[in-house]
């Protein structure tokens, strides 16, 4: 320490000059309350004013910032908004399939999959956007193929929330893919198919809700109320949809600050 700096730090242990023995160690454990109280005045003296990092910016994850706000939702357009008691029945029966689907889970977990359904691994964020949404959306093409009249095509569309498939994720999964569509939902048009997925993802969702899943509903409830907002011609349909999103992540997940006030 340099000298001078004892004068801008007030001593909280001040210690007074002692006689101690000439075969003190200070790497060896105190013997008395005097030397213990040397011993860290030693120690600290030898500390660096300065300590810098080492970090290497490849361990780094690519997503470090979470940005959460703690506004709520945008509020529903004239006429739009749900009644109380739609919205508690929405909740009843969010409820009740839940608990069917854990009663359920090891059956369907147990059920073949179809040899066209790979599902991707977790981290695989791309691959789980394609999965779920198919390559049409996701590369954003509108055009019919020629042989789509021979079936549904699965791969192109996207496959569908099956309860074989989602009964084979993992909690971790379930919220990665949560996280994946979500992002997705930020920049992009909301779909039935995407709808459906969101449903299907937040009845696996397990509560207590782990701090990463809490900020990701928030964050799709409030895209979704800023959708409706944008939607120009006012789809009843699609509008129900977000409101149902909205409705599950403030009344079921106890996000109330969130929740559509009753019309």
């Amino acid at each position: 320490m340099e000298p001078g700096m004892e004068e801008l730090m007030p001593r909280l242990l001040p210690v007074d000059d002692c006689d101690l023995s000439e075969d003190f160690d200070p790497t060896v454990p105190p013997r008395t309350p005097q030397e213990y109280l040397k011993r860290v005045q030693i120690e600290a003296a030898r500390c660096p004013d300065v300590v810098v990092a080492q970090i290497d910016p490849k361990k780094l994850r690519k997503k470090q910032t979470v940005n959460i706000s703690i506004s709520g939702c945008q509020p529903a357009p004239e006429g739009y908004a749900p009644t109380l008691k739609w919205q508690q029945q929405q909740v009843a029966n969010f409820s009740a399939i839940r608990q069917s689907l854990n009663k359920h889970r090891n059956h369907w977990r147990s059920q073949h999959l179809d040899s066209n359904v790979t599902m991707p691994k977790s981290e695989d964020e791309e691959g789980w956007k394609k999965f779920c949404l198919g390559e049409r959306a996701y590369s954003e093409i509108d055009a019919l193929s020629d042989n789509e009249n021979l079936g549904i095509d699965y791969i192109k569309v996207g496959f569908p929330p099956l309860l074989s498939i989602v009964s084979r994720m993992s909690q971790a999964t379930v919220t990665s893919v949560l996280e994946y569509l979500t992002s997705w939902f930020g920049e992009k048009k909301f779909t039935p198919e995407l709808g459906r997925w969101l449903y299907a993802l937040l009845a696996c969702l397990e509560k207590p809700l782990l701090p990463e899943a809490h900020s990701l509903i928030r964050q799709l409830a409030r895209r979704c109320s800023e959708v409706r907002v944008l939607e120009e011609n006012k789809n009843e349909e699609q509008i129900s949809a977000l409101n149902l999103i909205i409705c599950l992540v403030s009344r079921y997940f106890d996000q109330r600050d969130l929740a559509d006030e009753p019309s």
